[in-house]
């Protein structure tokens, strides 16, 4: 009897010993699901949100776009840009950028793990990020540049903006050693995609027209279908990006909810009071905005903390889509910066200050003992973002510009870019 209680014991222990390195259908199911949930985020979400906003000779333009960065990003991403984000690079190199061991998936089998994770999940999850974070960018720059050049554009950007920043935050380097907290994309995703727009909308230069002659969204019922669609799909980003089905995960889908919600009326209540009536359009962008800037503090926030990010975001955002906007005099079509890059960064510095304990979040990250410590990493964080994206961001549109061109002929723009790159109509009149 005694030698098969101890057969049996030496049979259960070492898998309650070793459980967390072993697959956890639980964690994998959610995965699977948070996924698809991004995925679902870019198209069609974004499509539908940024398609209803442009004129409609221009329509099919931005769907395409949208879809065609989605099937760009997913072969960048198979062949080199996952190793260069999460891989070691190196003693000397990992700090900035990862190696090419897992270039062509070299090593991702069916049997590799990311934690309780297959590794081919956690590797399309993160494709999911790289697919939306350019597309992001397309807002800016919508209806003036030439297809050619958006494709190259994103390609090189992918590679030498979204990559490193990806490694320096998630994927072991300098900016994640410094304790910087940004669970789901503040810096990596919106504050990027946002200062690139903006680099993009002013290199490529206003369109023909603006602001003189109106240029209204041809169809807000495109717009609020895909920010409700966002709103869906932001649980799989923000939830998703804890890797598991555990407490964590389920915080960060209530703070998203808080947070997203504040932001949609902090938007719409600033809107009502100084233009006199409340819009669609703001309270889908004031919703948006609020994703943005819970993104970076969704796994590290209370409740509280949430509602105080969402409504400072909503009203921040605001300000920046029209008076900002209005006082730079560029023209980022659907406001990527005001959105984006502003809500990113009302959302990274708060993060500071709401992941304190004392507050009902989770604690500060690596290093951290202090709120001024952890508000300090975030300005580091977001500042370096800025200064790294705005300088690569240039030098790739001026050399594709100096080789091609960046911009559609003045005849293809009053056309519109439907006809004019792609032969085809999107309404039969």
């Amino acid at each position: 009897m005694k030698k098969i209680l101890f057969t049996v014991l030496l049979t259960v222990l070492p898998s309650f010993a070793f459980a967390e390195d072993k697959l956890s259908s639980g964690d994998t199911a959610w995965m699977l699901t948070a996924t698809a949930l991004v995925l679902f985020m870019t198209i069609p979400g974004l499509s539908l949100f940024y398609a209803g906003m442009v004129r409609s000779k221009n329509v099919l333009s931005v769907l395409m776009q949208c879809f065609a960065i989605t099937s760009l990003m997913s072969v960048l991403w198979v062949v080199f840009i996952y190793s260069l984000a999460f891989t070691n690079g190196g003693e000397s190199l990992n700090a900035w950028i990862g190696s090419l061991d897992k270039a062509f998936l070299a090593g991702v089998t069916v049997d590799s793990l990311n934690g309780t994770i297959p590794e081919t999940v956690f590797m399309t999850f993160q494709m999911t990020f790289v697919i939306i974070t350019p597309a992001l960018i397309v807002g800016a720059f919508a209806e003036r540049m030439k297809f050619s050049a958006m494709l190259i554009f994103m390609g090189f950007w992918a590679t030498f903006v979204y990559a490193p920043v990806c490694h320096w935050v998630w994927g072991g380097g300098w900016l994640g050693d410094y304790g910087i907290l940004d669970f789901a994309g503040g810096t990596v995703v919106h504050i990027n995609a946002g200062i690139a727009g903006l680099v993009a909308a002013i290199m490529l230069g206003k369109r023909k027209g603006y602001p003189q002659v109106a240029m209204p969204p041809h169809n807000l019922t495109y717009t609020i279908m895909g920010a409700s669609m966002l709103w869906v799909g932001w649980f799989g980003f923000n939830a998703g990006s804890e890797l598991a089905a555990d407490g964590v995960a389920g915080m960060a889908m209530a703070v998203t909810q808080i947070a997203t919600a504040a932001a949609a009326l902090g938007w719409m209540f600033s809107e009502w009071l100084l233009h006199g009536k409340p819009s669609v359009l703001g309270i889908a962008s004031g919703a948006v905005a609020g994703l943005v800037a819970i993104t970076p503090a969704s796994g590290a926030v209370g409740p509280m903390g949430a509602l105080a990010i969402g409504a400072a975001a909503g009203v921040g955002c605001f300000f920046a889509a029209t008076r900002l906007k209005r006082v730079m005099g560029y023209d980022d079509s659907l406001d990527v910066f005001g959105v984006h890059a502003v809500g990113g960064i009302i959302g990274a510095i708060l993060t500071g200050v709401f992941a304190a304990t004392s507050l009902g979040g989770a604690g500060f990250g690596k290093g951290n003992t202090t709120m001024g410590d952890q508000v300090l990493a975030q300005f580091i964080g977001v500042a370096a973002t800025l200064i790294f994206t705005v300088i690569m961001t240039f030098i790739i549109l001026k050399v594709i510009d100096m080789v091609i061109g960046l911009r559609v002929d003045e005849e293809q723009e009053s056309e519109g870019l439907d006809i004019a790159l792609h032969e085809e109509r999107g309404y039969i009149i």
